[in-house]
């Protein structure tokens, strides 16, 4: 059954402080074309730049999700991200007149209500999700971090947090999936424990922090004296207390495990980046916005490779990423100088494995040490090369029109005779990466024996050039 996109059908707008910033910004939402996807628009700066919400956008990460293009630059936007993608939304045009989204009482509900309030419109453009045939699994060790997302019908989350803490250790919640989002999760603050608050205020930062846009989770038996401290840091006349949750002021939870259910209100946030909706389980243990845009980086890469073999590779395959003639689609070269028979793996802008299978009616082995035939080396370099400017080439819309003329290879080594029989494989992994020019190093195996090795520098360029 197909599935339509959705926008919003009149323009709405709300007006708060940031809570980094501290300046008070309008954020006003309209409708959307119906494959433009979420963009916002600085209207505040000369040309009103705009920044689609996508994860190539994704600038920094440090105190919340910052995307920024061309120096403009719109912080802490995850829960107006949450907000319309729990809403079912695929297409939001958002002007905002600051450098920074409205913190407003700290939870994605204000932003819920504006949305229905605007009502939804459906698009003359049908959804396509992003679905999973295995598991993708993401850990960050040294900061304690799985993530596992699953294939599954629908979107789903399960997430744990445990913080050794007296007042929170550990929490669970499930999202089953997003029709109970504005009941269940969009009212779930964002939290910070006190030290955490005290330093960063300390330190002239969250200048629009305060106890009401945030739970502030104190420590037992605080003194007079810090309480006093705390007072004079907020700028507060009035006594600041400690519930018997440990929330300083003592605000009322609005869930019994609100903490963890704004983890999943800031996962959905970081998910959007996508671009598209997704169909699976994701299953996160402690994950922060740094851990979640790992993971929306892992699925971009799959969502680009799924792309590009439904561009170019018209026979399905689980054997092969791309097979010869997909290859020939997506590089210039032909017989006998073409030297590549299959990509099996791919992951773009990182790296690609590439296999050629060696036989004795090569048309080289005629006059390269006759009789005891060996592949020549600069051909194992030339392969690795092909290899290479398959990856390159896909980082362009029509790479037919381009070719990659390799600059400069160095660091060369040679370490056995290549034979026929052999079956060649190359694995080319990026160095750096720009739209003109890259770096990849390469290594050829036969089997297990690694038979050549270099460093290859290559320049995209088009045909007609």
């Amino acid at each position: 059954m197909k599935e339509y996109k959705n926008t919003i059908a009149r323009e709405v707008s709300y007006t708060g402080i940031g809570l980094h910033t501290g300046e008070v910004s309008t954020i006003r939402f309209k409708p959307a074309d119906k494959d433009e996807g979420i963009v916002f628009i600085r209207v505040d700066l000369p040309g009103k730049p705009e920044i689609p919400a996508v994860i190539e956008n994704v600038v920094d990460i440090s105190r919340g999700t910052t995307i920024g293009l061309g120096g403009a630059t719109v912080a802490t936007i995850e829960h107006v991200l949450s907000a319309i993608k729990g809403m079912n939304l695929d297409n939001v045009r958002i002007e905002i007149d600051g450098p920074e989204a409205p913190v407003a009482d700290g939870s994605a509900l204000v932003f819920v209500n504006l949305l229905k309030e605007a009502g939804f419109v459906q698009q003359d453009s049908e959804r396509v999700y992003f679905e999973l045939d295995s598991a993708i699994s993401f850990s960050a060790p040294e900061e304690n971090v799985d993530i596992v997302i699953v294939p599954s019908n629908d979107l789903k989350i399960t997430f744990m947090i445990d913080y050794k803490h007296p007042y929170l250790g550990t929490q669970y919640t499930w999202l089953p999936n997003l029709d109970v989002y504005e009941d269940d999760f969009a009212g779930a603050r964002t939290f910070c424990f006190i030290n955490e608050i005290l330093y960063l205020k300390e330190k002239g930062l969250i200048k629009g922090g305060s106890l009401d846009n945030a739970l502030v989770i104190g420590e037992p038996n605080m003194s007079e004296e810090e309480l006093q401290h705390l007072k004079d840091v907020f700028g507060y006349h009035k006594d600041i207390t400690v519930s018997d949750e440990g929330i300083l002021n003592n605000h009322k939870l609005r869930y019994y495990n609100e903490f963890v259910r704004h983890k999943v209100v800031d996962l959905l946030g970081d998910i959007a980046l996508l671009g598209m909706p997704i169909k699976g389980h994701i299953l996160a243990a402690r994950s922060g916005h740094k851990t979640n845009v790992e993971l929306v980086k892992k699925l971009k890469q799959i969502q680009i490779k799924n792309e590009l073999q439904k561009m170019y590779q018209k026979k399905e395959s689980s054997e092969v990423v791309f097979d010869i003639n997909a290859i020939m689609r997506i590089i210039p070269h032909r017989y006998p100088f073409l030297l590549v028979d299959k990509i099996v793996e791919f992951v773009p802008n990182e790296s690609i494995v590439g296999i050629k299978n060696v036989t004795m009616n090569e048309e080289f082995f005629q006059g390269h040490f006759p009789g005891h035939p060996i592949m020549p080396g600069v051909l194992i370099l030339e392969a690795m090369a092909q290899a290479g400017g398959i990856m390159l080439l896909n980082n362009l819309e029509n790479p037919q029109d381009y070719v990659a003329y390799f600059a400069s290879i160095d660091k060369v080594k040679f370490r056995k005779p290549v034979l026929p029989g052999d079956t060649l494989r190359f694995e080319m992994k990026v160095i750096s990466l720009k739209r003109t020019l890259s770096k990849m190093r390469g290594e050829a195996f036969v089997g297990n024996d690694k038979v050549a090795e270099g460093e290859f520098m290559a320049m995209i360029q088009e045909k007609s050039i």
